[in-house]
């Protein structure tokens, strides 16, 4: 995001957390409830107000200065540096993409789910326990089943085959989501306002995201959504507050749509690299004017064109 939005001569400030610890945010509160403020990094000073649009890609802090101890005061001050921008980015009057508490939907899986259901997209019979005795039951109503984590955190979407099911007693150690295995194609839908950029994904791994650990293949190819399932996709991400989001779909043979998941915080480089679609650029029209020729990207055109089709 960084490169593409150079590239369009935008004034870009990257805030590295790795210089969080060296970094002071300072934020005030006025009379009208705005936020205001600056920030004191390594080599500049920012004010907030002077920022027109934020995109947030954060990690965990520990991970970016090397050092989770509650008794380092270097990692104190960079906890307290990244808590104070994620406060600000929530309650900033400029474009962001997304703000946390938008993104905290993705932090429970289940209660996602039943968002996705009511915007109208099918989605798999699913079974949150941490009960042996059900997921037995689960598994003899659907026969074949996935299992993966409730929470937000990645984890790798597996079918439970004969040899998970003599584990199925770790389930009482952690919560653990199973569904219905939906049998089709898998079509990651990339939502940037009302743009959609969609690439149907072709692999027999369970999650094509790691199928080079079991030496199978990926392929991806541009698609362009029907125009029922855009405008649902589109309504989707915006009823959740977002303004960018992976979403995950699935087509069964009968042309039913399910939906998985909804990423508010989408690895989108993965997609862009395999198809060549301008899903950075699109990000960056977005962040600095749909409606500026100055930052059309021909590319992006040609897309915008072919989903409205």
């Amino acid at each position: 995001m960084h490169d593409a939005l150079k590239r369009r001569g935008a004034d870009v400030l990257l805030l590295d957390q790795r210089q969080s610890a060296e970094t002071t945010v300072v934020l005030q509160v006025g009379a009208s409830g705005r936020v205001s403020g600056h920030v004191d990094g390594p080599a500049s000073t920012t004010d907030l107000d002077s920022v027109d649009a934020l995109y947030l890609r954060p990690v965990e802090t520990e991970r970016a200065c090397g050092s989770g101890s509650p008794s380092d005061p270097v990692y104190l001050r960079a906890v307290a540096t990244d808590a104070a921008m994620i406060t600000w980015a929530d309650v900033a009057s400029t474009i962001v993409v997304n703000r946390p508490a938008a993104m905290a939907v993705n932090n429970s899986k289940p209660h996602q789910l039943r968002m996705i259901a009511a915007c109208g997209f099918s989605v798999p019979d699913t079974l949150v326990t941490t009960d042996a005795v059900a997921v037995g039951r689960f598994l003899h109503r659907h026969h074949d089943v996935i299992y993966k984590s409730t929470s937000g955190v990645r984890s790798i979407v597996s079918r439970l085959g004969p040899t998970r099911r003599d584990a199925l007693e770790d389930v009482a150690n952690c919560p653990t989501q199973f569904q219905e295995y939906v049998p089709g194609a898998d079509i990651r839908v990339h939502v940037v306002g009302d743009d959609i950029l969609a690439t149907e994904i072709c692999s027999k791994a369970d999650d094509y995201r790691y199928a080079s650990r079991s030496n199978l293949d990926v392929a991806m190819v541009p698609i362009v959504l029907p125009e029922k399932v855009a405008a649902a996709c589109r309504a989707m991400v915006h009823s959740m507050g977002l303004n960018v989001a992976g979403i995950d779909l699935r087509r069964t043979p009968d042309d039913k749509w399910y939906c998985f998941e909804v990423n508010p915080s989408p690895g989108f480089t993965f997609f862009e690299a395999a198809t060549g679609q301008p899903i950075a650029a699109t990000i960056a029209n977005f962040l600095l004017g749909y409606d500026d020729p100055e930052f059309q990207d021909p590319r992006c055109a040609e897309a915008r064109g072919g989903m409205e089709t």
